[in-house]
């Protein structure tokens, strides 16, 4: 069943208050009443809390003409000129006359939904990769209001680690979740290679996972080395500069066989793992190199058993991770899919601890992600599914996806306006990525014709676009907000993203070094939209009842990652 477009639901409320209060309206007062008096906000916030989203959601939807609805943005809508313009020219009489069940509103708001251009979100997810490059940065380069940047990173350890993904907002290159953001862009352009280079975006994609792994191979010079930051966190954040201009440490940290990191290099090793697939047809020979990476890494996690951030302690302030079972699954079962090697498999088969029913997917938990792998397997007859752990690990994939669909025994919360919400702080990482696991897993039920048996019913592949769906166009604008959290999607997006790069003046515009306290008065306090666009990047999101704060300051909102939009890459290419 196709999703609502929430918007529409205010709109159409305000037209059935408009029909049932026209009769009453003294129209010579209303035309010579200072419009300033109309309090917009309230007219469009206040009928909210009356609506029923949930019923609107189940209740079935006649097919329709969906691109006719949109002819005309609904967030777009100028209501100053619309109040002010058409006034005098409007036959109310005749409108109040014409029957009202002539209107089919349930007709009129399913026809929304195609007005999302799931194409140039698309376009735009890959974009935003490229704004958060660090290094020298090539001559295609398509977004020109960034410049070089960190070109000495690893000089302090005699090695080159130039390039890399800045994380989010700040300047540090953290390797932990840059590996995650990369085995998820990798995801997404194995499952749905066709769609990407159907819309012309495959090697936008292979280049945004080139531009990592390229990295990521300098970060491992040697089988039992591996750098695992570049930058510190805590200097970095009592600044406020592009990287152009940056003053602050670009200090190198390393995990090696005296100071072990299983969690960073297992999740690596399965970034590596992934990206060889991705690149398999199309650079042999780069997937080989890649190959080899994360067949030395898996090793190296295996035999120097440790959590990194006791490695490197200034990466536990910020991306402490609460263990390494998940991340040796995770390794493990891209590994298989990338040799079909048996001792992967065994790995698998003989773990201990399969994770059991998670709440979330994310860069520290990919629980989730090796269940769903293991599930194919079962789904396409390659292990056997009512013997050893195989069955635990399908059946325990499949509890995440029942809760998210609201059909399990602990359903994740929703929003109001019908947003999986799973955590307070960056909450669309979450969703993200729940979102292309509910995708690829309809992708692996349907040329089995099977289903998923939740505790509240019987869920069929279709049920599970139809999620994935929903959520993609709850962040893209169907939303009580009428906002995209996608930046530069849309009409109405977020202006003051938490993120140094973009809230400061393009180098380009003005190169005056900017100091690292001034930024904080020239730009990160400044009241007013970003100058520069962030296209493509998922902001942290609302909070659990629909509301969003537009203000720099406002990081757990306001801030984007790279880990937030990866997964989308793929749901998106697929709805496109």
């Amino acid at each position: 069943m196709a999703s609502i477009h929430v918007l529409g639901f205010v709109c159409f409320s305000l037209i059935l208050s408009t029909h049932s209060v026209l009769a009453a309206i003294d129209y010579e007062q209303a035309l010579t009443k200072p419009l300033a008096a109309v309090d917009y906000e309230q007219a469009l916030t206040k009928p909210l809390a009356a609506i029923d989203y949930e019923q609107a959601l189940t209740k079935p939807l006649a097919a329709t003409d969906y691109e006719q609805a949109l002819t005309k943005p609904l967030v777009a809508t100028d209501y100053e000129q619309a109040l002010t313009t058409p006034l005098v020219a409007t036959d109310y009489e005749q409108a109040l006359t014409k029957p009202l069940a002539a209107i089919d509103y349930e007709q009129a708001l399913t026809k929304s939904l195609a007005a999302i251009d799931y194409k140039q979100a698309l376009t735009k997810s890959l974009l935003y990769y490229e704004a958060q490059r660090s290094g020298k940065l090539p001559p295609e380069q398509r977004v020109q209001w960034r410049g070089d940047s960190a070109l000495k990173d690893g000089s302090d350890a005699g090695v080159d680690l130039d390039g890399g993904y800045y994380d989010a907002g700040d300047n540090v290159k953290f390797g932990f979740p840059m590996a995650f953001t990369i085995t998820m862009l990798s995801w997404s352009t194995i499952e749905f290679a066709s769609k990407l280079e159907t819309k012309n975006e495959l090697s936008n994609a292979l280049d945004a996972i080139k531009w990592g792994t390229d990295y990521l191979i300098k970060a491992h010079p040697q089988p039992n080395v591996l750098y695992g930051q570049v930058g510190d966190g805590g200097s970095d954040h009592t600044c406020w500069q592009r990287p152009e201009d940056m003053t602050t440490p670009r200090t190198s940290f390393k995990i090696d066989e005296q100071h072990p990191g299983s969690d960073l290099a297992g999740e690596t090793a399965a970034a590596f793992a992934a990206a060889s697939i991705a690149f398999k047809d199309k650079d042999p020979t780069y997937s080989g190199q890649l190959l080899t990476h994360a067949k030395q890494l898996f090793e190296f996690a295996r035999s120097h058993a440790g959590v990194y951030q006791n490695s490197i302690n200034v990466a536990g302030q910020f991306y402490s991770s609460s263990g390494y079972e998940d991340e040796l699954l995770w390794a493990a079962a891209w590994l298989h899919r990338a040799t079909n090697d048996k001792s992967y498999l065994d790995y698998l088969g003989q773990a201990g601890n399969t994770g059991g029913a998670r709440t979330v997917f994310s860069w520290d938990d990919k629980f989730v992600g090796a269940q769903v792998l293991v599930a194919k397997l079962v789904l396409e007859g390659k292990v056997p599914a009512d013997s050893g752990p195989w069955s635990q690990y399908k059946n325990q994939a499949e509890q995440f996806i029942c809760s998210c669909i609201q059909k399990g025994n602990n359903n994740v919360k929703k929003t109001p306006g019908g947003l999986l919400w799973f955590l307070p702080f960056n909450n669309l990482q979450y969703t993200a990525t729940a979102t292309l696991i509910a995708t690829v897993y309809s992708e692996y039920l349907s040329p089995k014709r099977a289903s998923i048996q939740c505790s509240g019913g019987i869920v069929q592949a279709p049920a599970l676009l139809d999620l994935a769906r929903s959520q993609v166009d709850y962040i893209l604008g169907s939303n009580p907000n009428g906002m995209s959290y996608m930046v530069g999607f849309g009409s109405k997006y977020p202006t003051q993203v938490h993120h140094r790069g973009a809230s400061v003046v393009s180098i380009k515009k003005d190169p005056s070094p900017v100091a690292c306290q001034a930024g904080f008065d020239a730009w990160f306090n400044k009241n007013a939209p970003n100058p520069n666009v962030l296209d493509g990047a998922i902001v942290g999101g609302p909070n659990d009842s629909d509301g969003y704060t537009d203000s720099r300051s406002n990081f757990q909102m306001a801030e984007a990652a790279t880990v937030n939009t990866a997964p989308l890459v793929g749901v998106l290419a697929k709805l496109a």
